[in-house]
């Protein structure tokens, strides 16, 4: 086994940092030590956090700390912060929101840039979580970057998708597009004591409904929207094999909430490892996962045996002597052939 991959299972800070650094540069023996800890990776809870900029990610997630910290757990945090298209620089500013935790030794904050990769994760934030994992975190919080409704990468990652929204970051039409809230396990309504909270409690609750069937509408209202539906009062039957995820109400500021959506977290997660759907789903992740992993070992391959070929097929291209797809099934032929 790998000197540093035994630094790591011995759960030795500095080891541990040094393994996430190679990983994430994909530097050094990184490969070597990715393989002797994966036997040892599988055991850890993942749960993304993400949502749109503003909406308090870094700040409900150091609440998330504390909870899981006075429950006995390890915890390892990875933040996520965005690359600068320009500069090619990122502040790496999540972590500052949870200074309270630096001096804890079962709790490892990991910060990481996207370094220009979509989807709201890095590429080798995967690897860093494996090797938190076999470091002998209990529970691992992904933190992304501010999303949008296709930047879906953290789904295909984290066992539960936590995503947070605050009001006044968008009108009722957000709650009915596809995307990012579609993937939700659980939703957190954070900041809840400013204006609008109701109203973007409401519009989740209308959105999880359209996934289900209506067995009794809501009255007609005769308050001050006369003629519209109360949906509070209509009854929704859902799949029984399906997730339906809740709406928490949560003030991180001033810790108001986030034990009850712990307690929503942890639902999930439970249904996630004792169901058939839970399993099922589990299994279709992985399967995904192996799919990225392939696609871009296949990418390396055939950047490093393909060589100038690239460079000639794009100079044809860009001549007219040649179609891109026509150079892109060339290339792909070459590259078998070798």
């Amino acid at each position: 086994m790998h000197p540093l991959a035994e630094k790591v299972l011995a759960r030795d800070m500095r080891g541990t940092a040094r393994a996430c650094r190679w990983a994430d540069d994909r530097t050094g023996d990184y490969l070597t030590v990715l393989k002797d800890l994966f036997p040892h990776t599988g055991r850890a809870w993942t749960i993304g956090v993400t949502g749109n900029p503003g909406a308090g990610k870094s700040t409900l997630t150091d609440r998330l700390i504390a909870v899981f910290r006075k429950q006995g757990k390890r915890v390892a945090v990875v933040a996520i912060d965005p690359t600068s298209p320009f500069s090619g620089g990122a502040i790496l500013g999540d972590r500052i929101r949870m200074q309270a935790h630096f001096s804890d030794p079962d709790v490892f904050i990991r910060s990481l840039a996207t370094r220009g990769a979509l989807g709201g994760l890095s590429r080798s934030a995967a690897d860093v979580i494996r090797v938190l994992d076999a470091w002998g975190a209990d529970v691992i919080l992904v933190e992304t970057v501010g999303v949008g409704q296709d930047e879906l990468e953290i789904t295909r990652t984290a066992d539960t998708t936590l995503v947070v929204m605050a009001p006044g970051l968008g009108d009722d039409v957000q709650a009915i597009k596809a995307g990012l809230l579609e993937c939700a396990d659980v939703f957190a309504v954070n900041k809840a004591d400013r204006e609008g909270a109701d109203a973007a409690v409401r519009d989740l609750e209308l959105m999880i409904a359209l996934g289900g069937e209506v067995v009794k509408a809501g009255v007609h209202s005769r308050g001050h929207a006369a003629g519209t539906l109360d949906i509070q009062k209509q009854v929704v039957r859902h799949d029984a094999n399906k997730w339906v995820p809740p709406v928490a109400r949560t003030v991180s500021t001033r810790d108001e909430g986030v034990a009850a959506l712990v307690t929503q977290l942890e639902a999930h997660y439970a249904w996630l490892t004792g169901t058939e759907s839970g399993a099922a789903r589990r299994f279709e992740r992985l399967r995904e996962a192996m799919r990225t992993q392939l696609r871009e070992a296949l990418l390396d391959a055939a950047m490093g045996e393909l060589g100038s070929a690239l460079d000639d097929a794009a100079q044809a291209v860009a001549h007219r002597q040649t179609d891109p797809y026509t150079a892109a099934e060339q290339l792909v032929t070459a590259f078998r052939g070798r």
